[in-house]
């Protein structure tokens, strides 16, 4: 099939990848000429493992186009996506300006009927929305909303071997569902992954389901606070309730609060949706608020223990929201390293993948710094917090720490080093949650 994706952030690269990768015919488009002309040079804008090695090995083969002229990329192909940003907006709810003008321009430019698929993640009454845009164009317009279920790090596995694909069309819009199966057909072999249902259902369902594993970590951060105060260990409590069939083990462990570009956008937006509608979700509000509580908890443990951190230098290991990702949005570090400048604290970071983004941010602000080396990070330092559990950070020199860092003081944001005996190596240790050995 022809494909064209319109939008090549996150979402649309991954989408146009992978698509390709299964033997579609796919141009990529997007207004950032220099985003577009880097990527006809080979160069990703974003880090996500295997995707480089799709869009260059679908590049040479002609399968994989990008243009930066989304008015022709349309033309004459058979399904579009739309793969822009949908930021928040102050009151909570998500902008939809660059939706629009992909519908706008769509509506004017294509060639032939097409199926226009909304892949960004967008409020409810949006596809209602998008309809009335181009309801009027010169070639029918067929309107299907299929959020995205992609998880950074995970996301060209997740495109290959999905859990389900969420497919919403209007009722009676045939063409449109058989054009939805045919092309989702190669990732549905071993059994069927298409959901069917209809817009409304299908919009609604991306925002609940990040809702929910939002309120999981948010919940068990709760629970973590309250093991500090009562002697319990959340690896424990974790376990016992996770092997309850009814509940699971995932999205269960203590941390320093979600971030990315994804749960806390969509928890906001879910809140904002239903009050449009009066209805109060409030544990989706609770949710936000622990969240937000939460993410100030590795400097409170600092505080505690160091008192005053004017002129303290403070190792930072690990800058992206999770592991596997150079996305550093909403992430718990920033979060950390903005109050501890603040106190006038110094801050020495490292992070093996996400340097780059955490240096264009904090590009020109003092006492800061963004190095090479984990150990360097740590030299003089006293304290070191672990923020993003990456694997060189999981097994560390930890009698090399003793001997370099002032102070032999470690915050231990994902309980990676729990059980490692660390007070018996002279280690002051703090996790969240946990009893330290």
């Amino acid at each position: 099939m022809k494909i064209c994706v319109v939008g090549s952030g996150y979402v649309g690269l991954v989408t146009g990848g992978c698509f390709s990768e299964i033997g579609n015919h796919v141009v990529c488009a997007d207004l950032a000429k220099d985003k577009i002309d880097n990527l006809n040079n080979g160069i990703l804008p974003i880090y996500e493992p295997g995707l480089e090695e799709i869009v260059k090995r679908n590049a040479e083969k002609k399968r994989l186009t990008f243009s930066a002229n989304p008015q022709e990329a349309v033309k004459g192909v058979d399904v579009i996506f739309v793969a822009v940003g949908t930021p928040s907006r102050s009151d909570g709810g998500a902008h939809l300006g660059y939706v629009d003008d992909v519908a706008k321009m769509v509506s004017e430019h294509i060639t032939n009927e097409v199926v226009l698929v909304l892949k960004s993640t967008v409020p409810v009454k949006t596809n209602r929305r998008v309809r009335n845009i181009v309801k009027d164009a010169k070639f029918k317009v067929h309107v299907v909303s299929n959020p995205e279920f992609l998880k950074e790090g995970e996301a060209v596995a997740d495109f290959m071997r999905p859990d389900r694909i969420v497919v919403g069309v209007v009722d009676g819009d045939h063409y449109a569902q058989d054009v939805m199966q045919r092309l989702y057909h190669p990732v549905s072999l071993n059994h069927e992954k298409i959901v069917l249902m209809n817009p409304e259902s299908a919009e609604l369902t991306k925002y609940v389901a990040n809702t929910m594993l939002a309120m999981r970590i948010s919940f068990m951060n709760e629970v973590s606070t309250l093991c500090e105060k009562v002697g319990a260990d959340v690896h424990s409590v974790r376990h016992g309730v996770g092997s309850d069939a009814r509940i699971g083990t995932r999205f269960l462990y203590a941390g320093p609060g979600y971030g990315g570009s994804c749960f806390p956008k969509d928890v906001s937006a879910l809140v904002h949706t239903a009050r449009d509608n009066d209805v109060e979700i409030d544990l989706a509000v609770a949710t936000d608020r622990v969240n937000q509580r939460q993410k100030g908890v590795l400097v409170r443990k600092l505080r505690k223990k160091l008192g005053d951190l004017r002129g303290k230098k403070i190792c930072v290991w690990g800058i992206a929201f999770k592991p596997k990702t150079d996305d550093i949005r909403e992430s718990p570090a920033l979060t950390l390293i903005d109050a501890v400048l603040a106190d006038g604290g110094i801050i020495a970071a490292h992070d093996p993948i996400a340097a780059d983004n955490a240096r264009n941010l904090y590009k020109g602000k003092s006492n800061i710094s963004i190095v090479e080396d984990e150990y360097d990070a740590a030299k003089d330092a006293d304290a070191i917090v672990l923020v993003t559990e990456w694997r060189p950070y999981q097994s560390p020199d930890f009698e090399k720490l003793k001997e370099i860092m002032a102070q032999p003081f470690i915050v231990d944001g994902r309980n990676i080093w729990s059980t490692y005996h660390l007070k018996q190596l002279g280690f002051d240790y703090e996790g969240i949650g946990v009893i330290g050995k």
